[in-house]
């Protein structure tokens, strides 16, 4: 998702990043693809990334390692201007990177690591954050906006969905409470955040815009790692190659490829088409946990996970975006 929703018209970016006005079905759905797998394998790229690695540690290097990468592209394709912003524009782009990257992701990140009874599995992270479009629906109402009547009746399935979800059964494969609040609260700063970034003056180019976000996103999440004491605990001789590999995918296909995809498509797709991400992702999250590290699907996780997502396609397909503008994405 672009925290700065491009215009839909656009042929070229000031930074020289030039696409193509009429590609063929063939390259939307291989985007899409893009953006459906890589976003939905992030979660668990995260689980097992913390297995070694200092929570608050890999997200901040993850974010400050993709930041620079683009931006050196940016640098190149567009010239020495191309990374330019007025100060309003840096300060906005700082403010929504803050909240998307070290209030939103930041707090998956803590969730998701720990000892396996206290940490809340990629899959439930996934579906927990799914509930970030309803969220911004009651943000906007909140500033007056005005929902459709189905908009609000997806809101209210999917948070009986989130209520399903986390509300404690006793059995051995329930969601750890603490954790699920932990994802809650971070799917909040990550709602706030994507609601302003729609309503302050951002960069124009949301590719630049991008950069400057991690790189804030980044810097809070080194200071807050910091506090936490986790670089007393860090030794890089300590961290598993698995959770060094895990890092090194997350930079590359969740913060690069699957969002330069996810740009790509909202100029060249209809929203609505591009917007499923929000209920495929957290599906694609569920399966592979299961696949690949045994994470358990009880009923309950089938139950609150089926009616978030049936909420939030309810909402996503009901809500008609105004021409020009987006949902925003997230970066997992």
């Amino acid at each position: 998702m672009s925290s700065t929703p491009p215009r839909a018209t656009r042929t070229a970016d000031p930074a020289g990043l030039s696409v193509a006005t009429a590609p063929g079905p063939a390259l939307v759905w291989t985007a899409l693809v893009l953006v459906y797998v890589l976003w939905g394998s992030t979660y668990l790229g995260i689980r097992i990334a913390v297995e070694t690695l200092p929570p608050l540690v890999s997200a901040a290097l993850r974010f400050a390692a993709a930041a620079a990468v683009l931006a050196l592209v940016l640098r190149l394709r567009g010239g020495p201007g191309a990374l330019r912003v007025d100060r309003r524009q840096l300060g906005s782009a700082a403010l929504v990177g803050v909240l998307l990257l070290a209030g939103g992701n930041g707090l998956v990140v803590l969730a998701e690591s720990g000892p396996p009874d206290t940490a809340v599995p990629s899959g439930i992270a996934a579906l927990l954050v799914a509930t970030v479009p309803l969220l911004v629906v009651l943000l906007r109402t909140v500033t007056g906006d005005r929902p459709r009547f189905w908009t609000f009746a997806g809101v209210t399935l999917g948070f009986l969905g989130l209520v399903l979800l986390v509300v404690p059964t006793g059995g051995s494969g329930a969601v750890p409470l603490v954790g699920a609040l932990t994802v809650v609260v971070g799917a909040v700063s990550w709602s706030v955040g994507s609601f302003l970034s729609g309503r302050i003056r951002m960069p124009a180019n949301p590719f630049v815009a991008t950069v400057y976000e991690m790189l804030a996103g980044a810097a809070v999440l080194a200071v807050l790692a910091v506090c936490r004491g986790e670089l007393r605990e860090f030794h890089p001789a300590q961290v598993s190659t698995r959770s060094w590999l895990a890092l090194a995918y997350l930079m590359v296909a969740g913060s690069l490829v699957a969002f330069t995809a996810y740009v790509w498509l909202l100029q060249h797709a209809p929203i609505s088409l591009v917007a499923t991400y929000a209920y495929v992702n957290p599906a694609v999250a569920v399966a592979l946990g299961a696949l690949l590290v045994a994470e358990p699907i009880t009923a309950q996780v089938l139950l609150g996970g089926a009616v978030i997502v049936a909420g939030v396609a309810l909402v996503v397909t009901t809500e008609r975006p105004r021409r020009g503008t987006a949902p925003d994405a997230a970066r997992r």
